[in-house]
């Protein structure tokens, strides 16, 4: 009936829905790869549902007896579109089932989350849901809880957007949480039963990696050591149109009709916004888009757009979001959080400003617009300079191939380790066995190390290197000659407040003056920099400073007028490595053409770019040709050096490789020359390579390239970082990861960044 109702409703299923029906079906794990609009949510539920309903029937009874069907997804907004969607399926079936005369029984489903009231949480426990909608962090505390109970009863497990879990630690955190899922059911089934995973992704690389993370591992009787559980691939092949281009601001970027480029930028999105019903601006942090919504609203004279960004309040969100999708707004500047499938009706044209820095996130950001399978997805790149021109051309070229970057996911994070043994222990003692077996049946933890284990272990149980230095209470007890650890109601307590893998970056919240509305939240140092009455933007809005407490900024309407546009300092992504070796090698063809003088002919013939792209791109590499003679490629380095007008020496080392190697890069021959000069450069990183500055009166030091092994270099690397202020950031989030460093909240004081760099 099922079958029947779909058929009468959609016609003929979707590729990923033909193909991915019987192999759900069969009970098998499956990884579906399937782009926005292709009916993937139907494709993992509706076979499924339809042997729940079988189920039901042969039971006769309808709802009870615990959840049956788990979702899971990176964000809470994204559960409520999908437990809005499933309303369709779920009221048509019955319907349908009541005009052939047999009334299907309803079966009931709920959302879990951080903004799930806790009444609608023992409604739960008391009634559990059928099918339960959930994020990682809400299922950790489940699984952590008396909430467990409802969940023994779980047969499928579907996780959305896995994509942008895998590279993650909390996707890490979260395979460690599918796995004590799995011991859970195992032992209350008593059968060996494993639970069926079903995983939703866009295009990601490697497939067998993703398929392993998804399905974990299970013993191998042969080897004794542990094997990935079979997971069946499913890639039908099937690929949004996509209509591509690059849009210069304006003809020449070398000759602007103003000092700077941007508002020339921002005339040109107007210009676009204009011509199309709905525009998604994507630009690549926060500051940036409270700047360009501010100047786009000033050209037209009205609210033209709105920001949406993670430091706006949920409600600010929302309602961005509907006026988007009633037509009521016709622009959107957001940030990465409107990247994922939250429901924001159809989008005409997505603009990137800038270049997205990655391949999938560019396929991600332009697949937003078109949502339906059918229609193309129309994109445009807005570069602000030559150089971004030429990452722009590159980053095209590589979106038009579909080729993404190949993630790679961390492994045995000792933090996150730490955090999942003490959740273990939160709700009775567990042998060390049992949770070394629970540990590496997880992707992320198969290879963990006994001596790691015991390690992280003695540290939670109170046994830690530093303890001279600072003396921290045990987050459980480890009885070594029982071979358990049991739980300590202080380890316990942290589980539910600091539970989590997002770290706390030391916001602080801004609450509207006079009552307990959050608008959004602030960068600390931004804070600190603040006086009462300043002035600074947050959601289109201008705010004025009232009063500024431990952990929150007292505001009020201020008006229009000139204000600061704050700061995140978690803005800070780069460009991956592999795009970097991508430009290089593209960058060597176009040096061949350049030589050639067939450069423009390329550029405009078999790359199909227009000839003001083609005219600004030959401009840009001739001039940095005539400079220092050769560009830089994937397999060759470009050494610059030149006084700057106070006649200080700089040292440029020209790469495309990006941040992400410029940076332990310049960390590890400054570590050289100290070691061989006595002295430290200060230098700048970025994507385009590294800058370092010679104090005056000294000539640049050579550059001897160190022969280093692997090993040698990730010794020298750990000895550079020690000292640098990123270090003591990064720390302070994985101590807090692991439990040993309380987070703020609950009457705790905050811990500033400061006090960890010192």
């Amino acid at each position: 009936m099922v079958a029947q109702w779909f058929i009468k409703t959609f016609g003929a299923p979707t590729p990923p829905q033909a193909e991915g029906w019987p192999r759900i079906a069969a009970g098998e794990n499956v990884l579906l790869l399937a782009p926005t609009g292709s009916g993937k949510t139907l494709a993992a539920f509706l076979k499924v549902i339809d042997g729940l309903y079988q189920e039901m029937e042969q039971e006769e009874s309808s709802a009870g007896g615990g959840v049956k069907i788990l979702y899971v997804s990176p964000l809470k907004a994204l559960n409520n579109d999908i437990n809005r969607n499933l309303e369709l399926p779920l009221q048509g079936i019955r319907e349908y089932s009541v005009q052939l005369g047999t009334e299907f029984p309803e079966i009931s489903r709920a959302v879990r989350s951080g903004d799930t009231p806790a009444a609608e949480r023992q409604r739960m426990l008391r009634r559990p849901p059928q099918i339960l909608i959930t994020t990682p962090e809400s299922l950790f505390l489940m699984l952590s809880s008396k909430a467990r109970e409802i969940l023994k009863t779980v047969r499928c497990v579907i996780v959305d957007e896995i994509h942008t879990l895998f590279t993650e630690k909390r996707g890490a955190h979260l395979a460690l949480s599918l796995e004590r899922l799995e011991s859970l059911v195992a032992e209350a089934t008593g059968s060996g039963r494993t639970l069926q995973r079903i995983g939703l992704s866009a295009t990601i690389r490697p497939l067998n990696e993703v398929a392993a993370f998804l399905g974990g591992y299970e013993a191998d009787p042969q080897s004794g050591k542990g094997r990935p559980r079979p997971v069946t691939i499913i890639d039908t092949g099937q690929r949004k149109e996509l209509d591509l281009a690059i849009v210069l601001p304006v003809p020449n970027l070398r000759e602007l009709p103003e000092k700077t480029i941007w508002p020339s930028i921002y005339q040109k999105i107007v210009d676009l916004v204009r011509q199309h019903r709905s525009t998604l601006v994507f630009v690549n942090n926060r500051r940036l888009a409270e700047r360009v919504t501010a100047n786009l609203n000033q050209i037209v004279g009205q609210e033209i757009a709105r920001t949406h960004h993670g430091s706006l309040a949920r409600e600010i969100r929302i309602e961005v979001e509907q006026k988007l999708k009633s037509g009521a707004l016709p622009c959107v500047v957001a940030t990465a959080t409107l990247e994922l499938g939250i429901d924001i009706g159809e989008v005409d044209l997505v603009i990137q400003l800038e270049s997205p820095k990655e391949v999938a996130r560019g396929l991600q950001r332009v697949g937003r617009a078109g949502h339906v399978i059918d229609k193309p997805s129309k994109g445009r790149i807005i570069p602000k300079n030559r150089a971004d021109l030429l990452e722009a051309v590159a980053l095209l070229r590589e979106m038009k191939t579909g080729q993404v970057e190949k993630m790679k996911a961390p492994l045995n994070c000792l933090d996150i380790l730490a955090q999942q043994l003490v959740a273990m222990t939160a709700t009775g003692p567990v042998t060390v066995e049992k949770a070394a077996a629970i540990i590496r049946s997880t992707y992320n933890f198969h290879t963990l190390s006994r001596s790691d284990l015991e390690r992280v272990l003695a540290m939670l149980n109170g046994n830690y290197e530093a303890k001279e230095y600072l003396d921290l209470r045990p987050r459980l007890y480890w009885e070594r000659a029982e071979g358990v650890i049991k739980p300590d109601p202080y380890g316990k307590r942290l589980v539910y407040t600091a539970g989590g893998t997002i770290p706390d970056r030391g916001y602080f919240g801004v609450y509207l003056t006079g009552s307990n509305l959050r608008l959004g939240e602030l960068d600390e140092e931004f804070v600190y920099e603040r006086r009462l009455n300043d002035r600074f933007v947050l959601g289109t809005s201008v705010w004025r400073i009232e009063e500024i407490r431990q952990d929150r900024v007292i505001v009020s309407p201020a008006g229009k007028g000139e204000a600061q546009v704050p700061f995140w300092k978690a803005d800070q992504g780069g460009r991956s490595y592999e795009l970097g070796t991508r430009i290089g090698a593209f960058l060597g063809v176009l040096e061949e053409k350049l030589e050639a003088e067939t450069l423009p002919t390329y550029l405009q013939g078999e790359c199909g770019f227009s000839p003001e792209v083609a005219k600004n791109l030959q401009s840009y590499l001739s001039a940095q040709k005539r400079a220092v003679d050769y560009l830089p490629t994937d397999h060759r380095l470009v050494l610059e050096e030149f006084p700057d007008e106070a006649g200080q020496w700089r040292l440029l080392l020209h790469s495309t490789l990006g941040n992400r190697i410029h940076l332990p890069l310049a960390l590890l021959l400054n570590g050289v020359w100290e070691e061989k000069l006595g002295k430290k450069f200060a230098f700048i990183t970025g994507d385009d390579g590294v800058m370092f500055s010679i104090p005056g009166g000294e000539t640049p030091p050579a550059i001897d390239w160190p022969t280093l092994t692997t090993r040698e270099i990730e010794e020298e690397l750990a000895k550079a970082l020690t000292g640098t202020p990123l270090f003591g950031a990064v720390f302070r989030q994985c101590a807090q990861r692991s439990l040993v460093m309380p987070r703020g909240g609950f009457g705790r004081k905050r811990v500033p960044l400061v006090v960890i760099a010192d």
